[in-house]
């Protein structure tokens, strides 16, 4: 057994509150030719085999998940249609958390939970998947043989040059040290992020829902001293800037790979906010060097979940209503011998309001773009895509123009302000349950959540997310109520309820 990582923990709790198929990671492949069905079954028993990862559940022992074998192992299905394998639920407590199956014959199509996954882990299993499936029929080779050096890609994660030496280093000193580094350096930064204002709409929403996608390229420009990560993160910043929002957060999924876990399949991803103020007069590439200095030093806590960092964060499937993933992708030819690879595949869910993922080939800068969105939120899709990609082709002609000769900006938007979410469950407002202080249930509760929190006195209106709580300790109090007390309370009522006073109420009604 082994316990999740932080940045899991908080995945695992959105996954259980209704997440949907947010986290479910499609990979789908077109086979070039009618499979030998024994073959390839083989193939994805061995690649399970040498990612266990892939087949685990996850079970709770004493509120801490942690990674187990899987109640069964994931057999290769036949299935009627594409939609229903990647909707279909994980059971995390059974698991496995990764399923396969052919569609029509020629499609085969890999869901695996994020719990368990990342970007380059996609091009990973593609590579063993394929390697695997050439080795199985071939004479005089062990099917055990076959591993990392037989197909595994060398390609970097997200985002370029963000894995260095120093950044290494970072991830290796003791944690305690960086954690608490962490929470000095987002003390002076975060605070939650404003509803974004776009061409006829605003974009509030951090949960997850039910969205739209759509695909188109872009050819990104690297510029002197920044990288092509770098221009796209201070391009959709300005563009966001330019639509009358004078302050911009967007959230940015980094990687946090060790050269240890270069070919592993894994969750190895966190997601860290990103904050500036595009003003018209500033040149894009001052901007962009700006922005570049502030995500450089956010690089030293790309392994610390901001929720360990920051007392009193909340939970929501999305750190900001947009958010932007980023990585070098491996090129088709990790596939020969297998098919043709959709790398963005939709799983029919958006977490935030909108979501890019960007998957550039090689060192070309030619990107494939996945736009997600909630079209509640985003209603002309296309329109910012295009407004975006105009953006770019300026900044590549003449990056020392103001934002201002690129873009077109409106006046500030007076609406958006700082923590509005039509979604946001948790509210200072919400009225406060009443409790006896004499009620003895109320006094063990107290109790526990002062052993869990290392905290005392704790009060029965004290708001647990204002006393330091985060996903894990409410497990934790979760766990120990049922043992201690006997009496169950679902995380929903526990995140609608973060007070002990609010907790009794929820068991008493």
């Amino acid at each position: 057994m082994s316990p999740l990582a932080i940045a899991q923990h908080g995945m695992w709790i959105s996954a259980r509150t209704g997440a949907g198929t947010a986290y479910h990671m499609p990979v789908v492949i077109t086979l070039d030719h009618d499979p030998d069905l024994a073959a390839l079954t083989e193939a994805c028993r061995l690649v399970v085999e040498r990612h266990p990862l892939l087949g685990s559940a996850v079970a709770e022992r004493d509120g801490v998940p942690v990674f187990v074998p899987a109640a069964e192992q994931a057999p290769l299905t036949k299935a009627e249609g594409l939609a229903e394998v990647v909707a279909e639920p994980f059971d995390l407590e059974r698991g496995p958390l990764v399923r396969f199956a052919l569609v029509g014959g020629r499609t085969l199509v890999v869901v695996a939970h994020h719990l368990v996954f990342d970007g380059l882990s996609k091009d990973l299993l593609v590579a063993e998947l394929a390697a695997a499936y050439r080795a199985v029929g071939a004479p005089g080779r062990a099917a055990g043989d076959v591993g990392a050096a037989d197909g595994a890609p060398a390609v970097a994660g997200a985002p370029d040059a963000a894995t260095t030496d120093a950044d290494a280093a970072g991830v290796a000193r003791d944690a305690a040290a960086v954690l608490a580094e962490a929470g000095v350096f987002w003390g002076g930064r975060w605070r939650e992020p404003a509803a974004l204002a776009v061409p006829g709409g605003t974009l509030r929403s951090r949960a997850a829902s039910p969205g739209e996608a759509s695909e188109f390229r872009l050819d990104l420009p690297e510029l002197p001293g920044l990288t092509r990560f770098e221009v796209l993160t201070a391009a959709l910043h300005a563009l966001l800037g330019s639509y009358g929002n004078a302050e911009v957060a967007t959230a940015i999924d980094l990687s946090t790979r060790t050269p240890a876990e270069a070919d592993l399949i894994g969750c190895y991803v966190n997601e860290l906010p990103l904050f500036s103020r595009p003003a018209p007069e500033t040149s894009f590439a001052a901007f962009a060097a700006g922005l570049r200095e502030e995500l450089r030093a956010s690089y030293a806590f790309r392994a610390v979940p901001l929720s360990r960092a920051v007392p009193g964060l909340r939970p929501h499937a999305a750190l900001a209503p947009v958010s932007l993933s980023y990585r070098r992708r491996a090129s088709q030819d990790v596939a020969a011998g297998l098919g043709e690879v959709e790398w963005l595949a939709f799983n029919g869910t958006v977490r935030g309001a909108l979501q890019l993922q960007f998957a550039v080939a090689g060192e070309s800068g030619e990107a494939l773009v996945s736009l997600r969105h909630d079209p509640r939120e985003l209603v002309d899709a296309a329109g910012f895509a295009a407004d975006l990609s105009a953006l770019l082709a300026a900044v590549a002609a003449d990056p020392a123009r103001p934002l201002g000769e690129l873009l077109t900006f409106t006046a500030p938007t007076v609406g958006a302000t700082v923590g509005t979410s039509d979604v946001q469950k948790h509210s200072d407002a919400a009225p406060r349950a009443s409790v006896d202080a004499d009620d003895p249930m109320v006094a063990r509760i107290l109790a526990i959540w002062e052993q869990v929190l290392d905290l005392s006195p704790i009060e029965p209106d004290d708001d647990l997310f204002d006393l330091g709580g985060h996903s894990l300790t409410i497990t934790q109090i979760i766990a120990r109520m049922q043992q201690q007390l006997g009496v169950e309370i679902s995380l929903d009522d526990f995140f609608d309820n973060p007070t002990v006073a609010g907790v009794v109420a929820v068991i008493r009604s």
